[in-house]
């Protein structure tokens, strides 16, 4: 999204809380006036101190005024302090309403994909995000209303002393404004692409972090450093282009800050001959050196560091929910609908639409997809782009924005009546955070099998699930079927193969595995995806491993523009990401 883009977002809502709080603008804006009052006699007073007091040998009369001007200093600090107390009564509330909007965002999140990993940049934004929205603004406010009637007050004071004067200094003015606020917007893009890569880099810093355990003993420290350098590369990138843009808005406010003192210098002869006193002249500088060019500093410094981080922050909590944060790319429709008949399918998707929340751009658009009985389907795509939202439609956690989802010929979700809080036999979902619970190794092994009317399965049965998964070791050393599980000693890897292993057990016809074999060497997830595709019934595997995708007998390829499926041989050929995603593989095989 551009900076324009994030401001029509944010505009309405900004100008309905400032509306909720007329009354604290009103005090605000009553201190503030009544502080430029110290503006107009700083300049003013100096001008007639010269002209009618000292340069005219009245020094009583030049003290007399400078006096005056002493004493709006006095009444400029009094005003100060209201001015404060009315920015606390504007800058408090509007955080509080952030950290309700962030945990409710939060919450929204948790809801709305319960199969995902947690909202992490929940944290960022409920705790950083918040406090630098609340400084930004109060700097924000502080300064903008701060320029606003020194300007008054400066402006005011020249036209008293000499109309004239403002036509000297204001186009200069004028210039190095126009060329600051032509940075805004290029600043808050990169800015809002920094806060992205940060949340995105802390997403995936913290889903490393848990699996550091699994890392080590797998040796996967190189895959874990290529998922995070690049995002430290692009941090970098981002942080030299800010100080471009940076460097850009210094020359614009050298520009605004010096050029209108140099006009004045440079037309001092022209006005000299107009008539324009010596003290009038000293006024104007007084008012330019002292007031209007130390608040414009000000508030370009503010407008184009506090501003712009807080127009992205802002855009942060006023985005609609998603299940990602990081929420990238929508997939377009997969491939027509087939011609032959799908009375027969394990599950299908018809013209299958799906955003969260009103204005979100779609996850799923016009998807269609038949996944025929007994198949197995991969689904790769980039993160945040649907595929765990697919895989909850197919669970029937989530309902479409419009067309279908069917699973065995009936709708995925069921009614309210239907049975819908009881276990589904038609199809078991594993989600990337396995469930394991205190209890036996046969509890946790057999509780997806346990449908009413149905026997448990026996000793026999849970064994060549054992065996078919390869953990002879694992149960052997939780003490056998009887043992105890404790799921906090478990670690990641160990949880998702004793969760593989239930899904083994089910009876479910349609067995959906989000990422379940994620944290598992990559024999591990060969030998779990084979046995589950080899127990009978229809697998389908978001699948983090090009090698997970090529086992597939099709794969489904998210790529953000377009959707594709075909084998893993056709799909080079079809799908540039795919083909990219191979490339990668085969030559991180062959440095092997």
């Amino acid at each position: 999204m551009t900076g324009g883009g994030a401001w029509s977002r944010v505009a309405p809502e900004g100008r309905r809380f400032l509306r909720g709080h007329r009354r604290a603008l009103g005090r605000l804006a009553g201190w503030s006036l009544l502080e430029s009052a110290h503006t107009f006699l700083g300049g003013y007073a100096v001008a007639r101190a010269l002209d009618d007091g000292f340069l005219a040998g009245r020094t009583a009369a030049g003290l007399g005024w400078l006096a005056a001007a002493g004493a709006g200093a006095l009444l400029g600090g009094f005003a100060l302090r209201g001015v404060f107390a009315g920015l606390a009564d504007l800058v408090e509330p509007l955080r509080d309403g952030l950290v309700r909007r962030a945990v409710r965002q939060a919450l929204d999140r948790a809801v709305a994909d319960p199969a995902g990993a947690g909202d992490t940049g929940a944290v960022s934004r409920l705790t950083q995000q918040t406090e630098m929205a609340r400084d930004s603004f109060a700097g924000l406010v502080l300064t903008v209303r701060s320029f606003v009637f020194t300007a008054v007050g400066a402006f005011l004071g020249m036209a008293a002393l000499a109309p004239v004067l403002l036509l000297v200094v204001l186009p200069p003015l004028l210039l190095g404004v126009a060329a600051f606020l032509a940075t805004l917007r290029p600043l808050a893009a990169v800015q809002r692409r920094s806060l992205d890569t940060d949340e995105e880099l802390a997403d995936r810093v913290g889903t490393l972090a848990e699996g550091l355990r699994d890392i080590a003993a797998c040796g996967g420290q190189a895959p874990a450093r290529a998922r995070v350098e690049p995002l430290i590369s692009a941090q970098e990138r981002l942080a030299r282009t800010l100080a471009g843009w940076a460097a850009l808005r210094t020359l614009a406010l050298g520009t605004a800050g010096r050029l209108p003192v140099v006009a004045l210098l440079a037309a001092t002869p022209w006005l000299l001959g107009r008539g324009i006193t010596a003290g009038t002249l000293a006024g104007g500088l007084t008012y330019l050196l002292q007031s209007l060019l130390p608040a414009l500093n000000s508030l370009m410094t503010a407008l184009g560091s506090a501003g712009t981080r807080l127009l992205v922050v802002l855009e942060r909590f006023s985005a609609p929910v998603a299940a990602d944060p990081a929420g990238r790319g929508t997939a377009q429709p997969v491939q027509p609908p087939p011609s032959r008949s799908t009375n027969g399918a394990a599950a299908e998707l018809r013209g299958v639409t799906f955003a969260y929340g009103p204005g979100a751009a779609p996850v799923l658009d016009g998807l269609d997809l038949v996944v025929r009985p007994g198949e197995h389907l991969a689904v790769v795509g980039p993160s945040g782009i649907g595929k765990s939202t697919l895989t909850a439609l197919l669970a029937g956690m989530l309902s479409p924005d419009a067309g279908s989802v069917l699973v065995a010929g009936a709708a995925a979700r069921r009614e309210p009546g239907e049975g819908a809080c009881a276990p589904d036999p038609r199809r078991t979902l594993l989600p990337q955070q396995a469930y394991v619970f205190t209890g036996t190794v046969r509890e946790n092994l057999t509780h997806l099998a346990a449908a009413p009317g149905a026997p448990a399965p026996g000793d026999a049965e849970v064994r060549r699930a054992v065996r078919a998964l390869g953990l002879e070791d694992l149960v052997a050393g939780l003490g056998g079927l009887d043992g105890e599980v404790s799921p906090r000693l478990l670690s990641r890897g160990e949880s998702q193969q004793l969760a593989l292993a239930a899904a083994y057990l089910s009876p479910a016809p349609l067995l959906l595995l989000d990422e379940a074999t994620c944290h598992l060497d990559p024999a591990a997830e060969e030998r779990a995806e084979r046995a589950l595709a080899e127990r009978g019934g229809t697998l389908v595997v978001v699948a983090h491993r090009v090698s997970s995708a090529a086992r597939a007998d099709r794969v489904l390829v998210l790529d953000g523009t377009r959707a594709v499926c075909g084998t893993h041989e056709e799909l080079p050929a079809r799908s540039p990401l795919y083909r990219d995603l191979v490339g990668r593989w085969s030559q991180g095989e062959s440095a092997r």
